[in-house]
């Protein structure tokens, strides 16, 4: 039952990115006329720090402990392995689909999909890790 709450709350937290990530490269695209390949960088910054929050206040509420900072920290280096997946989808969007140029909020939500599932495992497993999860070190054998 905690794993389906946990699972419900990211998602929640991956609409709220989702809506982040997509409004401000729209944004910087449309009326700021920025490369749609920096606007992205911008976006995904943006939108890593909100769904940051987000989980820990609410997904992974009971386990955030410890330096905001340094998690802060942590969340980011992991969310860009998701990101490596999400922005290389993004990219084949923008060079397969002339659309993507105009609308790059289509190809953040096909990069955020094939991003979402590293994004998950990594927090719940690395950054939001309870103190009982930890894998505490065996004992030598006599």
């Amino acid at each position: 039952m905690a794993l389906r709450k946990e699972l419900g709350l990211f998602a929640i937290s991956g609409v709220i990115g989702f809506v982040v990530d997509a409004g401000v490269v729209q944004l910087l695209v449309r009326e700021f006329a920025l490369n749609p390949y920096g606007a992205r960088v911008i976006s995904f910054l943006a939108a890593a720090t909100t769904t940051w929050a987000f989980n820990r206040r609410y997904t992974f509420s009971g386990r955030s402990n410890g330096s905001k900072r340094r998690q802060l920290l942590r969340y980011l280096i992991a969310m860009a392995c998701g990101f490596a997946l999400n922005y290389g989808a993004y990219a084949m969007c923008l060079a397969l689909w002339p659309l993507v140029h105009e609308w790059p909020a289509i190809g953040v939500a096909v990069g955020s999909a094939a991003g979402a599932v590293v994004n998950f495992l990594s927090s719940k497993y690395w950054i939001f890790r309870d103190a009982a999860d930890a894998v505490t070190p065996r004992r030598a054998r006599s």
